[in-house]
């Protein structure tokens, strides 16, 4: 790539080696840098799947910082979980119980309606084998769908490459301050953002310099180019179809208190009503929010709270605008905490945790096996349920792609969750 073709001011060694930042052209990019954008297309189509439900949404939620699954699904009924807890655990009288000794957080009363109505399902015991309790490591194996492999690649992105062709523009949002790895792709580019308001280009001067360029109607013989020049210009055009779609969003839903996540669902909402092409939406709950370590029980509730109200009005706002059959939302988190309470009236980083799906389409209860209280890994929860078992029933079963085993690089059985 010259200086003279690309109308910026750095070098084509400069431009790869730095990478190219901005709206829409995310951390998967250097992945394709080498291929023409005929290539892209051909290797797309050749193994997709069959189209199956093509107009079918997920949304993918994450719970940053390790949710107490066990205060959020609590297992009333089990005395173990009392003497593991005798200050933190949730008094019976207070759980909104749900089915076989199982119930919610009383702070989760968006949850009790979506479950009394048949649409929220939640998994027990979800994890891998060998689970880590580091943040980054654990967090790395949910993003990737690998646990210690090693992928580069996260599993909503190849489930992109797998399902959609790379000329369909912006099959993935990521609403948050950063792009997630869970979304990296190698053949699409993920639309991320936070504030809809400030949605701009990223990067420092020289990197802006580059966007401008390609950005500018130069026609040039270099498919490479073409392709980038492509992206930058969907960048352009997405930031303000977003920001302007965003803005003008109205609706009588309340999506609850806290802001973040019932905001970004807001946005979500206003995407799909707008009818953006975006099959794959991944919001983060900003922050290590989850990360309880001390003082858990107001923040726990708090934090609990603002999810279920926020998941609740987003479920409801999809009915108001006519696009419920289309939406399954998954809910997830890096790990749970150990079973025992510790001495700063919190808990510390544990291993299986419950799941969620909600939707029309599902098939609400629960699911899985409950992993015992007292046949322990250290303190820790034993895995029931391989978390890869949730991603391959949203790919199968809902998504309809039938490719769950080249893109979560194994076997694993859906669970029959949707209708």
């Amino acid at each position: 790539m010259s200086r003279r073709h690309s109308g910026c001011s750095c070098s084509r060694r400069d431009f790869l080696a730095r990478g190219l930042y901005g709206i829409g052209i995310g951390a998967g990019l250097p992945l394709v840098l080498s291929r023409t954008s005929a290539a892209l297309a051909a290797e797309a189509l050749q193994g997709t799947s069959v189209e199956k439900h093509p107009e079918r949404i997920l949304v993918v939620i994450e719970l940053s910082g390790g949710n107490d699954g066990l205060n959020t699904v609590v297992p009333y009924s089990d005395p173990a979980y009392y003497r593991a807890r005798p200050k933190l655990g949730i008094a019976e009288r207070d759980v909104i119980k749900a089915s076989g000794g199982f119930g919610f957080h009383p702070s989760m009363v968006g949850f009790e309606r979506l479950y009394k109505d048949g649409t929220l399902a939640v998994v027990h015991g979800c994890g891998y084998d060998h689970p880590s309790l580091s943040h980054f490591s654990s967090m790395g194996f949910w993003h990737t769908g690998v646990p210690n492999g090693g992928e580069t690649l996260g599993w909503i992105g190849r489930l992109a490459d797998a399902r959609y062709t790379p000329s369909t523009r912006n099959v993935i949002v990521d609403v948050g301050t950063s792009q997630s790895l869970a979304v990296r792709s190698g053949r699409h580019s993920p639309l991320v953002f936070d504030d809809p308001a400030r949605f701009r280009r990223e990067g420092n001067d020289e990197e802006k310099r580059v966007l401008a360029g390609l950005s500018h109607p130069v026609t040039t013989s270099n498919a490479t180019l073409e392709f980038l020049k492509s992206t930058a210009e969907n960048a352009t055009d997405s930031s303000d179809f977003v920001r302007q779609t965003t803005a003008a969003y109205q609706t009588s839903v309340d999506y609850g208190q806290g802001g973040g996540l019932g905001g970004n669902l807001r946005r979500v909402a206003a995407l799909i009503a707008a009818g953006m092409a975006t099959r794959l939406y991944y919001v983060t709950y900003q922050g290590n929010s989850f990360d309880t370590h001390v003082q858990q029980a107001d923040l726990h509730s708090r934090l609990l709270m603002y999810t279920a109200d926020a998941v609740r009005g987003f479920i409801e706002d999809l009915r108001r605008i006519g696009h419920a059959d289309e939406v399954a939302v998954m809910i997830f988190t890096e790990f749970g905490r150990r079973v025992e309470e510790n001495g700063s009236l919190g808990t510390d980083h544990g291993t299986a945790t419950p799941m969620f799906v909600i939707g029309k389409g599902v098939k609400g209860g629960f699911y899985g096996t409950p992993p015992s209280l007292t046949d322990l890994d250290d303190g820790n929860l034993k895995m029931t349920t391989d978390f890869r078992r949730v991603y391959a029933t949203a790919i199968r079963e809902w998504l309809g792609c039938d490719q769950t085993e080249a893109i979560l690089k194994g076997r694993f059985e859906p669970l029959g969750m949707f209708v």
